[in-house]
């Protein structure tokens, strides 16, 4: 199998796992008000002690939910009786590919062989409804690329996704749930799931008893593409999840391959305009293989570690009243609001971190943000 592992990092405590997960599951912290959060104070623990005040801060009208040292307790309990485990951000067992995305998650619970997650991923999605042909083609690219040495990663969604999964269950393939171990999307793929973990795995980011809702799914497609070095979509209508998939691969500098269809078909509608847009045109696996091989044919070079982001810094009273001003129901960029306030990148940080806290703040693509005036 071809190497893309880059062993890095120190083990957790048990303590420290404890604390991360705490600290994940608070309310309104997501993966990047984690990574400020920790950067800040430094640790877990301290920054939960710091959630109520910075919350408060923020303008929250109630107090805030912190996940209980229980209610962690029993989670991590939980994810051991299915034989899971909780992998770290920064541990030598998470994939260093999605631990290079803008909000990798804290935290991965891996079901299955864990060992998977250090081969080079190839990505195959698609669309639900797919076509009897489209299924098949993405089960010909699923065992060939698997034949080759790469790892099949995919949603387990109906259609193409159920396709590249079972072509490759002989070698290996990683399926991401947009919900929590115990709550597997759609239903009739548990046996799916149970199979795959034999020699792939099964991984989330999501708590364990986690039913998915519509907008956990793009939530799950930044995963798929943070996890691969390259994406195929196989079958994608105009307003497709799929597509969504293939903007976030090419925003986290990965390749996108889209394989082109009938014109008549509106399931191939989306991926034909991928194709017009600069996706690599896909009729066979050797047409990814080509792309691919030059970036891990070889021992690829040591990524240095991205550089830490300034720490938060306190704002001043009318510094704070300022940032607040400029903020409203229309996005804006954190750039602008830099340069419009006059004050620096971490008093900025530090007021978005307060209003995130607070459930004030909305995140929008191309890191843009928006302060809702209901």
């Amino acid at each position: 199998m071809i190497s893309d592992e880059r062993p890095r990092g120190i083990a957790l405590t048990d303590a420290q796992r404890l604390d991360w997960l705490r600290l994940i599951r608070s309310q309104n912290v997501g993966p990047r008000t984690f990574r400020d959060l920790i950067n800040h104070f430094g640790s877990a623990r301290a920054a939960l002690a710091a959630l109520p005040t910075l919350a408060g801060r923020g303008g929250a009208r109630r107090s805030t939910q912190i996940c209980s040292i229980a209610d962690a307790e029993d989670e991590i309990a939980a994810v051991r009786r299915l034989g899971a485990v909780f992998v770290a951000q920064g541990e030598p067992d998470y994939p260093w590919r999605l631990a290079q995305i803008a909000d990798a998650p804290p935290l991965l619970a891996v079901r299955g062989r864990i060992e998977t997650l250090r081969a080079p991923m190839v990505a195959i999605v698609g669309s639900r409804n797919a076509s009897g042909a489209g299924m098949k083609f993405a089960e010909v690219l699923a065992r060939q690329l698997s034949d080759h040495g790469y790892v099949i990663v995919s949603g387990l969604a109906r259609g193409i996704d159920t396709a590249a999964h079972r072509a490759s269950l002989g070698t290996a393939t990683v399926a991401v749930l947009a919900g929590g171990l115990s709550h597997i999307y759609p239903p009739e793929n548990v046996p799916l799931l149970e199979r795959l973990i034999e020699r792939g795995a099964g991984i989330t980011e999501m708590p364990f008893g986690w039913e998915p809702r519509a907008r956990d799914f793009p939530r799950r497609n930044r995963l798929i593409s943070g996890l691969s070095v390259g994406l195929v979509v196989v079958e994608a209508a105009a307003r497709s999840g799929s597509l969504i998939t293939a903007r976030l691969a090419a925003e986290q500098g990965r390749e996108v391959f889209a394989v082109p269809g009938s014109p008549l078909d509106p399931r191939a509608e989306g991926t034909n305009q991928l194709i017009k847009q600069g996706a690599a045109l896909v009729t066979c696996a050797d047409d990814i293989i080509s792309v691919l091989e030059p970036i891990l044919g070889s021992p690829p070079p040591e990524i240095a570690e991205p550089a830490p982001d300034e720490p938060l810094d306190e704002p001043a009273v009318d510094e704070r009243a300022r940032i607040l001003q400029l903020l409203g129901p229309s996005p804006t960029s954190l750039d602008d609001l830099v340069r419009l306030s006059g004050s620096r990148p971490a008093v900025v940080r530090m007021v978005i971190l307060e209003l995130e806290l607070a459930g004030r703040l909305e995140r929008h693509g191309n890191a843009l943000i928006s302060v809702p005036t209901h």
